[in-house]
């Protein structure tokens, strides 16, 4: 074992043991020199103004090693852990809000080559394209929920179901249906849309911007009434992760209405069927989800049978049983007035759409 007077790795060798050499106190081996914690400057450092004769050692500077990488790992471990408690300290910072779209709606009338077949609800019903369709609410299926990149099951549930309700009360509600009210959808929507929504139904205009049916369906009650109060319909619903922050539904539904005149005796006047076909975008963000809401993007509304030169943007104006279309066109388009976004558009209702006699 190595005296406190020993160099650091024993005696060196080829020295004699022992103390009957006179040197061996004055002299030492590399290791002894590299074990040492003073260094003295050599005469060319002493030369430049050093006022200390010797320089300290770093304890724990490893042997062959480099200074100043040990200083830059140190450096890096450093802000690493920096780095990491700033961003556990840092409060979580919500995406910004974003403001919803307008609604842009179209609103195509499909006119009957011939007169409008006439009826019994339950028989018209059965002798159309709609004998299969469910009743209300039923005929308004959801599809599974399943989580998305961003949003749990709950979630996309949530947004099925703000979803399904504002179909059910633009199409199906009996009140809304029949201009007694627009505040079940009213309600649905996100504030934001709300000032878009009260001009489309105070002044409605065919602008792509505010007709009242792109976003409801309804009826003049002067003119016609519900001849059944069970609607048929029968559509899809998905749901897909728009962006992170949103939620995006497309509705693809057929709606079909059992009517007639208004002010008529429903045991003797004859019923006929009106179909209205709604395909609908909507976008549900997370604040949507929270307040069960929701935006309507975009409409894209068929319904007949209407005459073409009808103008559906507050109401439907459907032909009754025994009416014919017009022979009268869309109304007619200026393309040089700059304050019309849209232009009428018009179709000719298939005849296969139409009950059979």
């Amino acid at each position: 074992m190595a005296r406190s007077g020993d160099p650091p790795e024993g005696t060196p060798e080829g020295l004699p043991g022992g103390g009957e050499d006179e040197y061996r106190s004055v002299v030492f081996d590399e290791s002894f020199v590299r074990a040492a914690r003073l260094q003295e400057y050599s005469a060319r450092e002493r030369l430049a103004e050093h006022t200390d004769a010797v320089r300290r050692r770093s304890a724990w500077r490893p042997r062959g090693g480099s200074r100043p990488g040990a200083l830059a790992l140190v450096l890096i471990v450093a802000l690493a852990f920096a780095a990491a408690i700033y961003a556990g300290a840092r409060p979580f910072q919500p995406l910004p809000d974003r403001p919803a779209e307008p609604l842009r709606s179209t609103i195509v009338p499909l006119a009957p080559r011939g007169p409008v077949p006439g009826g019994h609800p339950d028989e018209l019903y059965a002798h159309s394209p709609a004998a299969a369709f469910h009743s209300g609410a039923a005929g308004v299926a959801l599809p599974p929920a399943r989580r998305t990149a961003h949003f749990t099951e709950s979630q996309v549930t949530a947004a099925l179901s703000t979803v399904k309700d504002y179909l059910v009360r633009s199409a199906l509600d009996p009140d809304v249906l029949t201009g007694g009210s627009v505040r079940p959808v009213r309600l649905l929507l996100d504030p934001d849309q709300l000032a878009q929504f009260d001009r489309s139904v105070e002044s409605p205009a065919d602008d792509g911007r505010h007709a009242a049916t792109g976003w409801l369906v309804r009826f003049d009650p002067d003119e016609v009434a519900l001849a059944a109060t069970a609607v048929r319909a029968r559509g899809t619903i998905r749901v897909t992760e728009a962006v992170s922050d949103a939620l995006e539904v497309t509705t693809d539904h057929t709606f079909v209405y059992a009517l007639r005149p208004a002010g008529a005796d429903g045991d003797t006047a004859a019923a006929s069927l009106f179909t209205v076909r709604r395909e609908l975008r909507f976008r549900l963000d997370r604040e949507d989800l929270r307040m069960h809401r929701t935006e309507v993007v975009s409409s894209r509304v068929l319904a007949g049978p209407q005459s073409c030169s009808a103008d559906p943007a507050g109401a439907m104006r459907p032909l009754l049983a025994g009416d014919r279309a017009t022979a009268e066109g869309p109304a007619v388009t200026d393309p040089y007035a700059r304050d019309r976004a849209a232009t009428p558009l018009c179709g000719t209702l298939a005849p296969h759409a139409q009950p059979t006699r």
